[in-house]
């Protein structure tokens, strides 16, 4: 979430106030309404997997290598045990033997190391493998080192941003996944969480002023365009959400309308770069009318739009860059078993992450003329209604 705060808000007009209060308000209580009405009632209970293994935290104590019998395909640590002991768990305090980790993904492990073991039961007794290092501290002090640098350079606007990065987290992992977890309508569910944090972040980030009431406006109903689309291109296409085991598995196991779960991921997806064009669109607006007083509503749209065609061009960019980033291992092995580009395009992996990118673009494109529209016709009417007031 985030965009440069304007050094100058919209002009203050108390009649431009109370309506744009008459608009948000019942917005505000309907998306506050329907929060409460989706809330999950009752606590998630995760159903028990066959085979499933129970997860401990251990610290490797010693490792005793020994020849390999045979060559490995994924030769990590080579052959031999090691010895765990158990820092967390049914087991703790208790020291465990288990084999090296090889094969694709396995931890390379030294002495000292802080592991993650799985254990399961087996007719010979309990079975312990080693499966990935803990990465919970280091995680910890890159996230206080964002914070740090977040504060130290926004300072007042980078706390204010943090507290918004801890409410859209908190909608997300209060009651977006578990209304999911719970039956409820993906789509229904993102729609509700997405609105809840544009309202929130936006007015919590940066301030309570016409700007960003414009802005939050123009990331609603641009919010509402791509939710449409969104629903329109995947169903026309046929995508199920079901790509890989995980989602497979997920949808098995938990129920979830895995095409509804696809549809929520787009538009919370666009929710973060949709208020991000916006309030630029809202700051640029205001600060053209400040800079230009003898602008007309026209001028301001002109102004604006041609700034929001340059931001646009390069969010666009961004956005496939994002996504076929994070889907670049699924994009080098279809191509590798697949000789036609044609046949890896409409492939339903790579189909889903161009519709994402694809209706996420038109989203960011309709956010453009309509938040610039509704910024020039406020900046202009309440310099119209109360010539005297200044931008603040």
């Amino acid at each position: 979430m985030g965009a440069h705060h304007p050094r100058h808000a919209a002009p203050t007009n108390r009649r431009l106030r109370r309506i744009a209060a008459a608009i948000m308000a019942p917005i505000a209580v309907i998306t506050l309404a329907a929060m409460i009405w989706l809330w999950p009632s009752e606590d998630i209970s995760v159903p028990e997997q066959p085979g499933s293994a129970d997860q401990l935290n251990g610290e490797i104590v010693s490792i005793e290598r020994e020849p390999c019998p045979q060559q490995l395909e994924e030769d990590v640590n080579g052959c031999g045990t090691t010895r765990v002991k158990i820092t967390k768990g049914d087991a703790e305090g208790e020291t465990v033997t288990a084999p090296l980790p090889n094969g694709p993904g396995a931890p390379q492990i030294a002495e000292g190391d802080q592991v993650v073991l799985i254990t399961s039961t087996t007719p010979d007794g309990d079975v312990f493998s080693v499966v990935d290092h803990q990465r919970g501290k280091g995680l910890w002090i890159l996230a206080a080192a964002f914070a740090l640098a977040l504060v130290a350079f926004g300072r007042l606007r980078g706390l204010t941003a943090l507290f918004g990065l801890a409410v859209t987290f908190g909608v997300l992992l209060f009651f977006v996944v578990p209304a999911i977890l719970a039956g409820e309508s993906p789509l229904l569910i993102a729609i509700v969480g997405s609105a809840a944090i544009a309202l929130t972040v936006l007015y919590l980030t940066h301030g309570f002023s016409l700007s960003t009431t414009v802005a939050v406006l123009g990331t609603l109903i641009s919010f509402a365009l791509t939710g449409v689309l969104s629903a329109i291109a995947v169903s026309a296409l046929h995508l199920t959400g079901i790509v890989d085991d995980i989602s497979a598995s997920l949808g098995l196991t938990h129920s979830v309308n895995m095409q509804g779960l696809l549809l929520a991921g787009i538009v919370i997806g666009s929710l973060g770069v949709l208020d991000d064009v916006t309030v630029t669109q809202a700051a640029t607006v205001a600060e053209v009318a400040h800079a230009n007083p003898a602008y007309g509503v026209r001028e301001l749209y002109r102004a604006g739009t041609r700034v929001g065609r340059s931001h646009i061009a390069s969010v666009v960019n961004t956005i496939i860059l994002a996504y076929a980033g994070s889907s670049l291992p699924l994009l080098i092995l279809i191509i590798a078993n697949n000789e036609s580009v044609g046949t890896v395009l409409t492939d339903q992996i790579v189909a889903q992450e161009i519709v994402r990118s694809v209706v996420g673009t038109l989203g960011l494109v309709a956010a453009v003329p309509v938040t610039t529209a509704l910024a020039a016709l406020v900046v202009r009417r309440a310099a119209t209604e109360d010539p005297t007031t200044e931008p603040h």
